[in-house]
């Protein structure tokens, strides 16, 4: 035994002190930078290819025809790269961040403190309630943070030469006619109505939302308990010391991956949460940008759900609702397998 675990040993209340308060101010705001930084690392690191997404999502004109497959994904890069240079990738990508920050933080916070009511122990650690608590948290987050992501998705889709500018973004956006379900209501202020173009797709995305964060959070976890497995544990769980591992017994914190460990759970966890929810994404990008469409940019039509719905099915059939997953599945691995490992790794770090 180590003079710790003997100092430890003699003093239950001693044992107690190093028990984690997830109520704590302190874990709060230790476990929002965890999260945001995470986010922010992540989306860095794959900005390319989601502005490229984008384009493919909204059917921009510009980039329909290279839609469809891998080949379509390089020659959109290089029509980018040739018109755009290296800020062409990056379009969008300020607004990114200040959105994913706030983004990540949150859901990050809200996972670990819903997680902390409906899985207070290993008793209650089931499948519904781990979907429960990753669901619950995507749900937090993207109310606080849509409007800064259909300001993201409209200056990603602008491929006019020229440097969009943000404020004349947002203007445009309130500008834009509202939805005449909001303006038929009398007691409804026409401001409140034009503030609500901020949340153009938020329906779908709350939709979405449900199985995204719900199925990444689940599959991380149950990619854990799999790896954690006596049989994996030897090759896939981080190596601490004998006090290191004492600690974290006694703040109840689970041991860490090694990075190949952690990377591939992060990985196989995003491309699960993308392929379940990104029908409802597809349908969040087109409302987003369905003002700026040629056949509504004159008429002013408001265009709804199930109208984009109809529309996208018409175009394509099924498969419409799939434009761009693949991707998708090349910018998510990485994306949520940096997430994960950054957030795992931080929450080391700081002892949460």
């Amino acid at each position: 035994m180590s003079r710790k675990q003997d100092d430890l040993s003699q003093n239950g209340n001693k044992t107690n002190t190093n028990i984690i308060n997830k109520n704590s101010i302190g874990y709060v705001l230790r476990s929002g930078i965890a999260g945001g930084v995470s986010g922010a690392c992540a989306k860095s690191l794959i900005a390319p290819l989601d502005r490229i997404k984008i384009l493919f999502q909204t059917s921009n004109p510009h980039y329909t025809k290279y839609s469809g497959s891998l080949m379509g994904l390089y020659e959109a890069a290089k029509h980018i790269w040739i018109n755009d240079g290296l800020r062409g990738f990056y379009q969008g990508h300020s607004i990114t961040l200040l959105r994913i920050f706030p983004y990540a933080a949150i859901k990050f916070i809200a996972y670990e403190q819903i997680r902390s009511k409906l899985i207070p122990s290993k008793e209650y650690e089931t499948h519904w309630r781990r979907l429960a608590s990753g669901s619950l948290a995507g749900l937090s987050s993207v109310f606080v943070t849509y409007p800064l992501d259909l300001t993201r998705v409209r200056l990603a889709y602008i491929t006019e030469h020229k440097r969009p500018h943000v404020l004349n973004i947002v203007k445009a956006i309130y500008e834009e006619p509202a939805s005449i379900t909001l303006t038929s209501k009398k007691y409804i202020p026409d401001w409140f109505a034009h503030w609500c173009n901020f949340y153009r797709g938020y329906v779908p995305t709350v939709l979405g939302m449900i199985p995204y964060a719900g199925v990444s959070f689940f599959a991380h976890d149950f990619l854990h308990d799999i790896l954690k497995h006596p049989i994996l544990a030897p090759y896939a769980v981080l190596e601490l010391s004998e006090d290191d591992e004492f600690l974290l017994a006694q703040r109840n914190q689970r041991k860490p991956l090694k990075t190949w460990a952690e990377l591939f759970s992060g990985g196989l966890a995003g491309m699960a949460s993308q392929t379940a929810s990104y029908p409802f994404e597809i349908i969040r990008r087109r409302l987003q940008v369905s003002s700026l469409a040629v056949q509504n940019m004159y008429s002013h039509k408001f265009q709804g759900i199930f109208d984009i719905t109809k529309i996208i099915y018409s175009e394509r059939g099924w498969r419409g609702f799939f434009v761009g997953l693949s991707i998708g599945y090349i910018k998510v691995t990485p994306m949520v397998a940096c997430s994960f490992f950054v957030y795992e790794r931080m929450k080391l770090y700081f002892g949460i």
